[in-house]
């Protein structure tokens, strides 16, 4: 099946469903000869893990990665590195009723009108499950970053109508990040949006919500002009996540309400070479990187499975009332953080490798 796989020198396809026996990825292209930490892997993998808090869904995976290829004595062959998840709570009976039935909002109709068959015991491959291969790979190229200083983090800045303050990308932490459950640095927010979430789930629905981004330590040249611009890459990297619905890079759709005289970012005269006393252009222009912290944010809409009757059709095409039963997050946000720091690590990764082609 096409679209599967993500990058051009650092390629990452994964494979497996949501209810199938084990999930994974492959990586071809980590350059041999890394010391690979599986234990920094695991905790990457906890932030994104179902089960992890009581804001999300209660389904408990254990997620432990089976390294199967790529691996000998903790060192990367530089071939295709192969990681498996095994799937220990699947509970597929929750979703018989929707063999036939689409879900709204849901890929059940997208995938039947493409494929003409689909998995829909737990959204089969389009399933936030998928995402962990990509959480792994994030992992593994998060080291290979991190021995060139470089340094991806992302955190939530809102969730419904409850916004945190401003932080400084320059200065945020992991630490503050990962203090409240919910992933906003800001607690008093944080607590703001716990109580948005906790409200929907009580009351059947889910809310949506903001993340930002931010990669620190980048050189300056990273990227190519054109179609391969390192913010048209986060993008795609961004927008193929589950329930991600917009992007925005530097100051976004802010940048719209100044005027040039005040967008511009003047450069002044640094320790390693020119730097900017703002930072609108969000560290990339002409799609390459100028040596400032790269920041963008992504949109993500509430949860489409909702525990209220709907109205909708079956395959035959037959109007249907439909109440989801099952486990469901009320709130992506505090898992895909972790996700949009994988992403943003492979785009960051793939371009890095590029350079040094």
């Amino acid at each position: 099946m096409p679209g599967n796989s993500f990058g051009r020198r650092f390629v990452v396809t994964t494979f497996g469903e949501s209810h199938g026996p084990a999930l994974g990825v492959v990586i071809d292209g980590v350059p041999p000869g890394l010391v690979l930490d599986l234990d920094a892997m695991r905790a990457e993998l906890a932030r994104r893990r179902p089960g992890q808090s009581t804001l999300g869904t209660a389904r408990k995976e254990g997620d432990e990665p089976e390294v199967q290829s790529g691996l000998f004595e903790g060192r990367t062959l530089g071939t295709p590195l192969c990681i498996t998840f095994r799937n220990d709570d699947t509970k597929s009976a929750d979703y018989d009723n929707l063999r036939d039935t689409y879900r709204p909002s849901h890929a059940d109709y997208t995938y039947d009108a493409r494929f003409g068959l689909r998995d829909h015991r737990g959204g089969g491959r389009s399933s936030a499950r998928e995402t962990v291969g990509r959480v792994a790979a994030g992992a593994v190229a998060r080291q290979v970053l991190a021995a060139e200083g470089i340094e991806v983090l992302a955190w939530v800045s809102r969730v419904a109508n409850e916004a945190g303050r401003d932080v400084d990308p320059e200065t945020i932490t992991r630490a503050q990040v990962d203090a409240h459950a919910v992933r906003c640095p800001d607690a008093e927010a944080a607590g703001r949006m716990e109580a948005a979430i906790r409200a929907a789930r009580a009351e059947g629905d889910t809310v949506g919500g903001v993340i930002h981004g931010v990669a620190r330590g980048l050189p300056p040249g990273l990227g190519s002009p054109v179609f391969d611009k390192i913010e048209a890459d986060l993008a795609r990297a961004m927008l193929s996540i589950p329930a991600a619905k917009g992007f925005e890079s530097g100051s976004g759709y802010a940048g719209t309400y100044l005027r040039g005289s005040a967008h511009n970012d003047p450069f002044v005269p640094g320790e390693r070479g020119p730097v900017t006393t703002t930072n609108h252009s969000g560290g990339v222009q002409g799609g390459i990187t100028n040596g400032m912290p790269v920041t963008w944010t992504v949109a993500f809409k509430p949860v489409a499975t909702i525990f209220h009757e709907q109205d909708t059709v079956n395959r035959a095409g037959q109007a249907v009332k439909l109440r989801p039963r099952g486990r469901h997050d009320p709130c992506v946000l505090p898992r895909a953080v972790a996700i949009v720091e994988a992403m943003a690590c492979l785009v960051l990764v793939d371009h890095w490798l590029e350079r040094l082609r």
